[in-house]
């Protein structure tokens, strides 16, 4: 008989007593793993590579790479020659083309880019800090 018609057949309280006891189920097992060889392994590896390397899509042409924020800033002081606030940058930068934004603070931004900059590369940095907001291009 099964848990279940037990389960009725028990106490004073029989629906109680049905409603609480779960039914019985056999546990399924994981089948089992098969062993391989290494040599096995190796050549199933093999297999499996050259099959996604067969099904990979060809590479797209790589489109030619816009300038980041920190590109156009150093190429807008390049061509200023003076020390630029990063507002003054971003203006230049947004009016010639070179770099696109949808921010609602690039000179932040810009700022915050040139500091960390200058921080990691330090010596090696392209910009160098002049005046309070104010950078020129290190040579």
């Amino acid at each position: 008989m099964s848990s279940w018609t037990l389960a009725l057949r028990r106490g004073p309280n029989r629906k109680e007593h049905a409603m609480t006891t779960k039914k019985s189920s056999k546990k399924q097992r994981a089948p089992k793993k098969r062993i391989m060889t290494k040599a096995e392994y190796e050549a199933e590896a093999k297999t499996e590579t050259r099959a996604a390397v067969a099904e990979a899509k060809p590479r797209r042409a790589l489109k030619e790479r816009k300038p980041s924020g920190l590109d156009a800033a150093a190429q807008v002081l390049a061509e200023a020659g003076e020390p630029l606030s990063t507002a003054e940058m971003v203006k230049r930068m947004l009016a010639e083309g070179l770099w696109k934004t949808s921010g609602k603070t690039p000179a932040a931004t810009i700022y915050a880019a040139i500091i960390r900059e200058c921080a990691e590369k330090g010596d090696q940095s392209r910009f160098r800090k002049v005046e309070l907001g104010k950078f020129m291009l290190a040579k």
